[in-house]
């Protein structure tokens, strides 16, 4: 469930979706951002510019009938006409050290900062400054009145302070509403993700299941090809790999064939010829006693090796009904210990070979094709290993069923690993490896019987290994598993 679920999170239709998702949140937050920022600055920026206008045009027409220098009263009066003419806002008069305010009730000091007063009173014009006083924003708009013949300062000061919560509000109220509409985008952001990850995935898809099936075995695969885009050349490339995939198989199939059919006729050809020699390899036999010692060793090693050729000519059979697929098992329930002492006393091997075997282990097999197996694993023991060479049955549970296991060991020199690999290989021999310095080339068996062996076990359902001999013992041990099924098993 965990593998599920970091595929889920991993896949490539949820990387495309929270991409784009990310890039819509992004650019929808940083829009509402500028949006924000720049509708402050013009709402500001419009108040500020409204603010500075409207106090020089009421203190130009107040100061002009106002008489310097003026007392405290003086300049209340003033600051309450200039005040009035600027709907009510907080104004203050200062000349010299007296202060004159327009609302007796306010504290207008700690809005009018030093630096203010001090920038003001270098003349110049009118300065405006934004402050704070707790939570409440303030815009403080100050300026020198200066006498209209010649532009030098009177000395009076007129600073005006203007309540910023409407503005305030009204970019909170923006934000908010731009706010409130990146619900809509992502979510928006979300449905077109989806659509596009199902565009861009849907070819995709596509080739992922022409691959799997080309990767299963069906050659005749192909992937849908649409558009020119880059996943359409894929796909396109794709196709023409299965097409080469396709040819390069059917060209070895048949290859394959003519092979087979080659060995398989060629085979069939040599049974008439090799009966007649075998016919007369015998005859010579039976009289080599008679001949000179030169011709008696003669006919004896053109018997063998007649011999010799006529096994290789049966296993070759052998092998080409097994490739053709036309080798059927004649399975009945048989005694195993009875078919290995019948198959070890066939070949006059009961001397030479140590049994282990149980009574009462029966299985429904082909008991000729059993008989082969045995036969191989202890010629090869006999040929290539070294006394004693042992013969065990036994039963053994494994892999969630029954199996009869024969197991074939001798003390021979054993198998090195690169022998193992390849023991059950046709025409492989390991003759080198394992004989007592005989000649790989020159062995007496054909190549093929530990790959008959492995196909008939194959046949049965079964399988042989090569096993370890163990730490303090030396050898090779061939094992056989065959499944253990009976009579009424089988019928079912």
């Amino acid at each position: 469930m965990r593998r599920a679920a970091r595929g889920l999170l991993g896949g490539l239709r949820t990387r495309l979706v929270v991409t784009f998702v990310a890039v819509a949140l992004v650019s929808a937050v940083t829009a509402t951002a500028l949006a924000y920022r720049d509708a402050r600055t013009a709402v500001l920026e419009r108040t500020q510019d409204t603010a500075v206008d409207d106090l020089r045009a009421q203190v130009a027409r107040v100061a002009a009938d106002f008489d310097l220098p003026a007392d405290q009263r003086a300049l209340t009066g003033f600051a309450d006409r200039v005040s009035e003419g600027l709907g009510r806002r907080i104004v203050v008069a200062r000349y010299r050290d007296l202060s004159g305010i327009s609302d007796r009730y306010a504290e207008p000091e700690p809005r009018i900062t030093p630096a203010l007063r001090a920038a003001v009173g270098a003349g110049g014009g009118a300065r405006f400054q934004r402050v704070a006083v707790g939570d409440l924003p303030y815009l403080v708009v100050g300026m020198p009145v200066t006498y209209a013949e010649d532009g030098r300062s009177s000395g009076l000061e007129v600073f005006a302070i203007t309540d910023l919560r409407a503005e305030e509000e009204d970019t909170a109220a923006l934000l908010d509403s731009v706010r409130s509409g990146i619900v809509p985008v992502v979510g928006l952001a979300v449905v077109l993700a989806l659509l596009a990850a199902g565009t861009v995935l849907r070819p995709v898809r596509t080739l992922g299941r022409a691959t799997r099936r080309l990767a299963a075995g069906d050659l005749g695969s192909r992937a849908a090809v649409t558009g020119h885009d880059e996943l359409a050349r894929l796909a396109r490339t794709f196709n023409e790999t299965a097409d080469a995939l396709q040819a390069s198989d059917a060209e070895l199939r048949e290859q394959e064939a003519k092979a087979r059919r080659f060995v398989a006729d060629v085979s069939h050809e040599l049974r008439t010829p090799l009966a007649a020699m075998t016919m007369v390899a015998t005859v010579l036999e039976e009289d080599a006693d008679q001949l000179p010692p030169d011709a008696a060793r003669a006919a004896r090693t053109v018997g063998a090796e007649t011999a010799r050729l006529a096994r290789l000519v049966e296993d070759l059979m052998e092998i080409s009904r097994f490739d053709a697929g036309a080798v059927r098992l004649h399975a009945v329930e048989t005694d195993l210990a009875d078919t290995v002492r019948a198959s070890l006393a066939a070949r006059g091997w009961t001397e030479r070979v140590g049994t282990r075997l149980p009574e009462g282990v029966r299985a429904v097999v082909d008991r000729r094709r059993v008989d082969v197996i045995v036969a191989n694993l202890v010629g090869n023991a006999l040929h290539h290993g070294a006394p004693p060479v042992t013969v065990t049955l036994r039963t053994e549970r494994a892999d969630g069923g029954e199996w009869v296991v024969v197991e074939v060991a001798d003390h021979g020199p054993g198998l090195p690993p690169q022998a193992r690999e390849r023991v059950f290989d046709r025409f492989y021999k390991a003759d080198a490896a394992r004989t007592r310095g005989a000649v790989a080339d020159h062995g007496p068996g054909s190549g093929l019987g530990t790959a008959i062996a492995w196909e008939n076990a194959r046949l049965h359902g079964g399988t042989i290994e090569v096993a370890e001999a163990g730490p303090a013992a030396r050898g090779a041990v061939f094992v056989l598993r065959l499944p253990l099924r009976r009579t009424e098993e089988a019928g079912e």
